[in-house]
């Protein structure tokens, strides 16, 4: 059915696509555009929010620079990705270095370029971003606790463009933020917990390296406290539709990740719980529906 030369060409374009994490990039973009429309934006009519190409162009550029920044990470962590990573990392070595170096700077470019149409300050946002993607990935990631705070301010960075865009400084907004922040934040730490051992090899100075596994989860127990804060405040003091539904179940499922996380000892304890926050994360982006489940249909005309 495929020759040689095509199944290898579709083994690296799928490589690529790990290398980029491109299932993440769709759904940060999706996010950001439920935002706008249910959160940042919910007086305008859909079809403007839809269509708007200033913000098109601010999404394209957003998950241009973290697809971008997807890359720099793997190139710099590929030797540790070897220990904490084996079968991700074998499928990622099918695209050389180089052409990733290529990929990355390519990427930057295009996201700048596309930014320049919406403003010079949009251009300006980005350039920084992209430093600040990068300047993570080369030092501060090895550094205890400033690593963790500074990956999950990237993390939600591309929420904060789309928030100034449209200039709305709701309280609602931070406390979403702060929920997501939280999580991110929390999943960081435990992704320390889970690669624990390719960090000793490189020598990074992680929470737990440094401080002990205790500590750490004693860390990550507070920060999951902490996330219930913004879940309660937005269930009792805002209007979020059905979507209280989802904070509510996110209480149980936080409850049942401390418990765990204390119980877990090995790596794939640690992976499972990764993705038990990352499965809470997605769930939220899709649960934005739930604010108001007519808001669409009745803005469509």
């Amino acid at each position: 059915m495929f020759n040689r030369k095509n199944r290898l060409l579709l083994l690296k374009l799928l490589s690529l696509f790990s290398v980029v994490r491109g299932y993440n990039v769709f759904v940060i973009a999706l996010a950001q555009y439920l935002a706008s429309i249910y959160i940042l934006a919910p007086e305008l009519p859909l079809r403007e929010v839809l269509f708007d190409f200033n913000l098109f162009v601010i999404v394209l550029s957003s998950t241009l620079v973290i697809a971008a920044g997807y890359i720099i990470n793997n190139f710099y962590d590929a030797e540790k990705d070897l220990i904490n990573k084996p079968r991700k990392s074998m499928l990622d070595r099918l695209v050389s270095q180089q052409f990733k170096l290529i990929t990355y700077f390519v990427l930057n470019f295009l996201a700048t370029f596309a930014a320049s149409y919406v403003s010079f300050k949009a251009v300006l946002f980005f350039s920084a971003y992209i430093f600040g993607i990068w300047f993570y990935s080369h030092k501060l990631k090895k550094i205890p606790f400033i690593g963790n705070f500074v990956s999950a301010t990237l993390a939600i960075t591309p929420f904060f463009a789309v928030f100034v865009y449209y200039k709305n400084f709701d309280t609602v907004i931070f406390v979403h933020a702060l929920f997501l922040f939280t999580l991110i934040l929390s999943r960081e730490m435990i992704k320390d917990l889970e690669n624990i051992a390719g960090d000793m090899a490189q020598n990074y100075k992680t929470v737990p390296i440094l401080y002990g596994q205790k500590f750490s989860k004693t860390c990550i127990s507070l920060l999951l406290l902490l996330a219930l804060l913004p879940t309660f405040l937005l269930t009792e003091y805002f209007d979020v539709g059905h979507m209280h539904f989802y904070f509510l179940g996110c209480i149980v499922m936080l409850v049942v990740v401390t418990v765990m996380m204390w119980k877990a000892r090995t790596k794939l304890h640690y992976v499972g719980l990764h993705n038990m926050i990352k499965l809470i994360i997605v769930a939220g982006v899709f649960s934005i529906l739930l604010i108001d489940i007519d808001l669409v249909l009745n803005r469509i005309l």
